[in-house]
Order: structure tokens, then C-alpha cells, then sequence
């Protein structure tokens, strides 16, 4: 198996994370998207929209959105829970994060880290919908230990990869005790060292 992503990328890490928590073996290949690796004609055959991570399988087949690739290769494992309704509520944080996590915290952390602009350059409302993100996991998580309850799941793994990121978007996690109790947590079931 082959992973194409960007090591600084929260979505791409999503999926190294799964298979190194789950051993399974693959091949990383870098792409650098600021030097828009993703739109040459070799990557658009793997991926016609043309983003990262996209995985290659041995079979050629090929398979991208980084919770889809988490979800296909945790299938039977400790990371899904083997209730149905667990299962669901699982899938529930996995949509949300791509419609009200990410869009707000992770590209802020986009504009900021990749390129290179202020905090007060960032768009108001995207600063505000990522911190409302952050209340609604912190409501969550002060009533348990893990998204979806006491064991961690894929909820945990698409959820972390850009809140521990968070401060490199400008997002303050002061007032976030149990987003930061958990933040630690993950850290130490995926073997992260902590951020910094």
C-alpha cells in the first residue's frame, strides 16, 4: 500500500496514525502541495480531485477523503466499535469534523502555518466557528473519557490530528481542560509525542 500526503497535513497524518497503530505496511510518498504535486497528470490518475491523502492499494485500486481511508482500513479492529449505535455516533463525529471542525481550525492552521500570515489576518468567523468546535468537544469530553465513550475510536484519530495542531491556527486551548486531558490521552494510545 502506498500513502501519498504531506507529513504536515492533519488528514494525511490521520492515516499514517491508523496504520502505524494497526501495523499495517505501507509506503509513504511525500507530496508537496504548495508545489501543487497534487495537479500534475501522474497524481490526477490516482485521484481526479486532486488531493491528499489518497492511498494505492497493491491491487492498484485506489481510495481517497482521509476518514473514508481510516474507516476501509480500520474495518474489524479495535478502533470501530462493535455496537452498531457506537458505530453511528462514531460516524457522527467523522462528518461533523469535516463540516465544523476542520473548515474553521484547520484552515486557519493553513493560512497560518503554510502561509505564513497573521492571527489577525484570519477570517473572524472562521476563528469563531473553531472555537465553537472546540466548546462542543469540550462539552463532550468532560462527560467522557474518549469521544464515543471509555475506548478510543476513529472519532479520536480524525478529531486529533488538527485540535493538538490547534495553537499553530491561533486557537487558545486555556479554557479547554478536558479538550487538553484528552489531546494527552490520544497522544499517549498512538504513541505521539506530545506537541509543543
Amino acid at each position: 500500500m502506498k500513502i501519498y500526503g504531506d507529513t504536515k497535513s492533519g488528514n494525511c497524518l490521520k492515516v499514517k496514525w491508523v496504520c502505524d497503530h494497526l501495523a499495517l505496511p505501507y509506503s509513504w510518498i511525500d507530496i508537496d502541495i504548495l508545489k501543487h504535486e497534487t495537479r500534475s497528470a501522474q497524481f490526477l490518475k490516482l485521484n481526479s480531485a486532486g488531493q491528499v491523502p489518497t492511498v494505492e492499494f497493491d491491487d492498484g485500486r485506489t481510495l481517497a477523503q482521509s476518514n473514508a481511508i481510516i474507516r476501509y482500513l480500520a474495518r474489524g479492529s479495535d478502533l470501530i466499535p462493535g455496537d452498531a449505535f457506537a458505530q453511528a455516533k462514531m460516524d457522527e463525529w467523522l462528518f461533523w469534523e469535516q463540516y465544523s471542525h476542520e473548515p474553521h481550525i484547520a484552515v486557519c492552521r493553513f493560512q497560518m502555518a503554510y502561509l505564513g500570515r497573521s492571527a489577525s489576518d484570519l477570517d473572524p468567523d472562521k476563528v469563531k466557528r473553531g472555537y465553537a468546535a472546540l466548546a462542543r468537544m469540550e462539552h463532550q469530553l468532560a462527560a467522557t473519557r474518549f469521544l464515543v465513550g471509555d475506548a478510543v475510536s476513529l472519532a479520536d484519530v480524525a478529531l486529533l490530528a488538527y485540535t493538538r495542531l490547534s495553537h499553530e491556527g491561533g486557537f487558545h486551548l486555556d479554557g479547554y481542560a478536558a479538550v487538553r486531558r484528552w489531546i494527552g490521552e490520544a497522544e499517549r494510545v498512538f504513541g505521539l509525542p506530545p506537541v509543543r
